[in-house]
């Protein structure tokens, strides 16, 4: 199989696994039907933490468990852990491997590639038990050892790997103002959503000046569009009483900056999503299509894409060739891509958000939050997800395993890529 259909394979494997547990009569408190079970499985593998189900009333904490598992495992990637595995066993990793392995990680070229395994399997396995510790000390006096523990390990895992899952009810409504909780899942999501590529480079290069230009622009953009999404929060919905208007100015600016970073596929919340303002959720659902990093946990069409059309578009503009950023020129290929990527999503989201719009009985808003949120495998809804029809739940599904296996990706299962050496004259064509 090539690597993108190696890849779909894997993911539709820890799916059907999953389904499986979660139909388990030990796994749930209450009746899971097939497509629920079916749903949330995907929702875990996916990252994506829409959840047609409560997470803490209708699953065990062995249902939970196997969530978590699940969030794990389509975080990471379950190439990733399969070589992984191998290497721990001593076995030679083959060549064909090495290509799956870097067409996982959006990388050119294969070289590298298993160190790059081992470099993030351990800082995976260091930055969760971080996070753990810090929340198990904030968590264990309020719940107790047992679910003090299991509650921070869970939620550890579901933050850096950016599902959104929570074992609560509410979310992390409960916590908006505690600036532990909210420091703490904050900087798993974002240290997650940067991608292991960057996180790799700056372990490698500590100087600035050494580091990849894919890494500059995301550590640029990624600090650029979280302060401007803190402050859009901050005054949009500053005097809304059913969100920020009747927390102190300390709590406004706290939960200001949760809602802002994350809806970059991190999908948790601190504020009720369905009372927020219509600016608001408007500008949250494209923050939902952005998402974050290539090679990452997170989803959407990536922040460095946006960042190349942004800057190919400013060099039209100014009557460039190609554009420049950093004392670097971005490739021709790149810019092409990156258009690629955003018709293919836009498409995408259009065709899933008509046929949706005629199976929901909801309105157009929540429809369209629904879609991009499940697109950019972000998991932030305005309550109806418990109220999908069942084709709506299919149509969910779908949506949430395209969103994760990336638009590109999923274009290229259904292409018959073919080369040609031929030619053809070029000619005029009017645009704009």
């Amino acid at each position: 199989m090539s690597p993108p259909h190696l890849l779909a394979v894997s993911m539709l494997t820890v799916i059907v696994i999953g389904t499986l547990f979660l139909k388990l009569p030990y796994a749930s408190e209450t009746y899971v039907s097939w497509i629920d079970a079916l749903f949330t499985a995907t929702s875990a593998t996916t990252v994506t933490g829409l959840s047609v189900l409560d997470t803490q009333h209708d699953f065990t904490m062995f249902g939970q468990t196997i969530i978590m598992l699940l969030i794990q495992f389509g975080g990471i990637g379950l190439m990733t852990f399969a070589i992984f595995t191998l290497l721990i066993m001593g076995r030679k990793i083959t060549l064909r491997q090495r290509v799956y392995l870097s067409s996982s990680f959006s990388q050119e070229t294969s070289g590298g590639v298993v160190k790059l395994v081992k470099s993030l399997v351990c800082f995976v396995f260091i930055v969760e038990t971080i996070a753990f510790v810090i929340l198990s000390i904030r968590w264990v006096p309020i719940f107790g050892w047992k679910d003090g523990l299991f509650y921070s390990l869970f939620h550890a895992i579901s933050a850096f790997n950016n599902a959104g899952f929570s074992t609560w009810s509410n979310n992390l409504i409960g916590f908006v103002a505690d600036p532990i909780v909210n420091i703490t899942i904050t900087t798993l999501f974002i240290i997650g959503g940067l991608g292991f590529t960057v996180v790799t480079d700056l372990i490698s290069n500590k100087r600035w000046k050494k580091l990849m230009l894919h890494t500059k622009l995301m550590i640029t953009g990624t600090l650029v569009i979280n302060i401007i999404s803190m402050f859009v929060i901050f005054l949009l919905e500053y005097n809304n009483p059913d969100t920020l208007g009747s927390l102190s100015m300390n709590s406004k600016l706290i939960a200001s900056y949760f809602q802002g970073v994350s809806p970059r596929t991190a999908g948790f919340n601190t504020i009720n999503i369905g009372s927020m303002e219509d600016a608001t959720l408007l500008y949250t659902m494209l923050l939902m299509f952005i998402g974050a990093g290539t090679a990452s946990t997170a989803s959407g069409i990536k922040l460095t894409t946006v960042i190349v059309v942004l800057l190919s578009t400013i060099a039209f503009l100014n009557s460039k060739s190609e554009p420049v950023i950093f004392k670097r020129t971005i490739k021709r290929e790149v810019i092409i891509r990156s258009l690629a990527i955003i018709i293919i999503s836009l498409s995408i989201v259009f065709l899933f958000l008509f046929f949706l719009s005629i199976t929901e009985d909801a309105s157009f808003m929540e429809v369209m939050f629904e879609t991009v949120s499940a697109f950019g495998t972000v998991g932030l809804s305005m309550g109806i997800t418990p109220d999908l029809t069942s084709v709506g739940k299919i149509l969910l599904i779908f949506l949430m395993f395209i969103g994760r296996l990336g638009p590109l990706t999923f274009a290229f299962l259904l292409a018959k890529p073919h080369s040609t050496k031929v030619r053809y004259p070029s000619d005029q064509v009017f645009t704009g």
